[in-house]
């Protein structure tokens, strides 16, 4: 089995947390994992065009109906309908999670993550004093992280 690897992050993001976001999607596609993400803007299109552009599936658990919001570099895009609480199905689906930078939705998602046993690393995420989450310095380290953990709950 295919590891899943969520990638979580703002709609908006800085050129530093985009760059990464593009880095790590594309160093998922490389490693062979299915990245998942919230299917929008910011670092979530970020994550995606890296992993698509780089012959990796990338699948957007969108919070509205309309499946034609996901960004161009959804591959499937999963229309919720649910607004907010696609975080969880984001979470449940992945079997790591990446958080880049990020305000209260992505704390949603780690603190969901948390809340049920989900790995969840960050890299530059906004939360340094709110969450006890690992930390790494850079898109590789972090990809090398979920992918451990991935297969650890995977195999």
């Amino acid at each position: 089995m295919r590891p899943i690897i969520a990638v979580i992050g703002g709609g908006t993001c800085s050129a530093e947390e985009m760059a990464l976001a593009v880095e790590t999607g594309r160093l998922l596609a490389e490693r062979g994992a299915v990245l998942v993400c919230g299917g929008l803007s910011g670092v979530m299109e970020g994550a995606a065009r890296g992993a698509q552009t780089n012959g990796g599936v990338t699948v957007g658990i969108l919070p509205g109906a309309d499946p034609a919001a996901a960004n161009r570099y959804i591959d499937v895009p999963l229309a919720t309908g649910l607004g907010e609480m696609r975080n969880f199905l984001i979470v449940r689906t992945a079997h790591a999670l990446i958080a880049i930078g990020g305000g209260v939705g992505t704390l949603s998602e780690i603190a969901l993550a948390q809340r049920i046993g989900k790995p969840v690393v960050g890299l530059q995420d906004s939360f340094r004093n709110a969450v006890d989450i690992p930390r790494v310095e850079s898109a590789a380290d972090a990809v090398r992280w979920a992918l451990e953990r991935a297969r650890d709950g995977v195999v």
